[in-house]
């Protein structure tokens, strides 16, 4: 299961998804605790990039170690020696390869073993036919065994209820051969997955009982504008920090939210009402980062910014309508001056998109009457 061990390598210009997992790798007598980086295109990298094929031998060989010897000496890189004492371990040249095809058919998307074998176990649900069970119950013996306790994602049973059913009534029980399934257990079973199938129909219609996860709208990117004047009709431009738009706080008025920000940063009034007395908002900056800047100024920015947004949107009904506008789009903010405020590419913080979103979200519960 890859989980979020998330990686990938670039071959050509193309980006090839990876995931990797521990493994012991036997160099020169030492065993190595290192990682297997194993990409969709069948490429495993196991201190060379090799084929599937390849790592198969490299898995016979003993290069990729499954079994330790007892007294063996092993080093996980620059982190410490230990040597191995009555070692055990569960896995086979066997086990690991089918595991690694398992990942790279989960990588592609594809379903693997434990996906062929349920849906084998759909198909004989639908027609019972001994020839059918024989052929789930092949499927399920292809899940490699390490994974199979997993393949229904029921932590509580297991993969219990999937080794009755492909066994049968009377049948022995997969990796229990002493172990006769009754009747009653078959039945139990079958209802099991009766009931699996209900769940998994009526899934698509779930709602979260919180609401969706992800955005309904498209993100809303907010370049830069510099904007000069106000606009008869605004737009989305309207909601950029500079965009001309007064605001009154605290008995003081500014030209703009970014006039307003970079005015309260600095610590002389002298040069604070330089900064309300610039031309843009650009121009504020640039007077503001010449002068001392308040103490404790980085760890209050973001709130001073959330209370000059609400300002702004609360005094303008009609910017707090376009902000209103882009509904629950993820606000994308451009500010080339500040990996902080702005998402820059996604290589900022996007902290100005993120209070957006949440004033949008305090103007849409007033709306509601929630506020």
């Amino acid at each position: 299961m890859i989980g979020n061990r998330l990686t990938h390598r670039t071959a050509d210009g193309v980006r090839i998804p990876g995931t990797w997992r521990h493994a012991f790798i036997c160099n020169g007598g030492t065993y190595f605790l290192t990682d297997l980086f194993i990409y969709a295109d069948g490429l495993v990298d196991c201190w060379e990039l090799v084929t599937l094929d390849e790592f198969e031998k490299k898995l016979r060989s003993g290069w990729v170690a499954t079994s330790l010897p007892d007294g063996g000496s092993a080093s996980a890189h620059h982190l410490g020696w230990w040597t191995f004492r009555e070692p055990d371990t569960w896995l086979t040249p066997e086990l690991l390869l089918a595991e690694v095809r398992d990942t790279i058919d989960e990588l592609n998307g594809r379903p693997d073993s434990t996906g062929r074998c349920l849906a084998a176990v759909d198909v004989f649900l639908a027609e019972r036919t001994e020839e059918n069970r024989s052929a789930a119950r092949a499927a399920y013996l292809a899940i490699p065994e390490t994974v199979r306790h997993y393949a229904l994602g029921d932590m509580d049973r297991k993969d219990y209820p999937l080794r009755v059913l492909v066994a049968g009534p009377g049948g022995r029980l997969p990796g229990m051969p002493e172990e006769e399934v009754s009747q009653e257990e078959y039945d139990e079973a079958v209802a099991y997955f009766e009931e699996r199938d209900r769940w998994r129909a009526e899934a698509p219609s779930r709602v979260p009982a919180d609401g969706a996860v992800e955005s309904f709208a498209p993100a809303v990117k907010l370049y830069h504008s510099y904007p000069q004047r106000a606009l008869e009709h605004p737009d989305k431009r309207a909601l950029r920090n500079d965009y001309p738009a007064p605001i009154t706080l605290d008995g003081a008025t500014y030209p703009s939210v970014a006039h307003a920000y970079w005015a309260l940063s600095v610590a002389e009034p002298e040069a604070r009402a330089s900064v309300v007395a610039a031309e843009s908002g650009a121009k504020a900056r640039t007077l503001a980062a010449k002068a001392p800047r308040r103490e404790g100024w980085e760890r209050a920015r973001t709130a001073v910014m959330a209370r000059l947004l609400r300002a702004k949107y609360s005094q303008h009904p009609d910017l707090a309508e376009v902000l209103l506008a882009t509904g629950d789009a993820t606000v994308l903010y451009d500010d080339a001056d500040s990996g902080f405020w702005g998402d820059n590419g996604g290589r900022g913080r996007n902290w100005t998109g993120r209070l957006l979103e949440l004033v949008r979200s305090e103007l849409q519960a007033a709306q509601a009457g929630l506020a």
